[in-house]
């Protein structure tokens, strides 16, 4: 009797532990990401991570000179996003999209998505509130 106590003592344990370290995982919009270093780009759809705690855009941008980058961006939830009607399907690759958001602050090629303009002008927010990211809003088409 008293082994199987302090089995499931260990069990409970460890599945506590475990939650803390994911949630330690998640961070703050400044600890990574510079709201003075905006991004605005268009490419190309190489990929879609749909994981927690962010998904995750990868993009091929061409740049003037032809090479060719690889940007990453940081979105919000796959449940946020889902809300928003975003799907996994949504985002073929291949498809051109229009990205702003906001570099990372080690200078690479990451930002945090705000705005994702798809191929027929619809545009989907990509953050997540709450995260200390900078929101533009728009007002007749103007931003704030």
């Amino acid at each position: 009797m008293r082994i199987k106590q302090i089995v499931i003592v260990a069990i409970a344990s460890a599945a506590i532990l475990g939650s803390v370290v994911s949630a330690s995982a998640h961070h703050a919009f400044a600890a990574e990401f510079d709201a003075n270093k905006p991004v605005h780009f268009t490419g190309s759809v190489t990929r879609m991570e749909w994981v927690n705690p962010h998904a995750w855009i990868h993009v091929d941008v061409k740049n003037p000179d032809g090479t060719v980058v690889n940007w990453a961006i940081e979105a919000g939830t796959p449940n946020v996003l889902y809300r928003r009607g975003f799907t996994k399907e949504s985002l073929q690759p291949g498809t051109v999209v229009v990205v702003d958001g906001y570099q990372a602050k080690d200078g690479s090629h990451r930002c945090n998505g705000r705005d994702l303009t798809l191929p027929d002008g619809r545009n989907l927010f990509l953050g997540s509130s709450g995260t200390g990211a900078p929101y533009e809003s728009q007002v007749n088409g103007e931003k704030k």
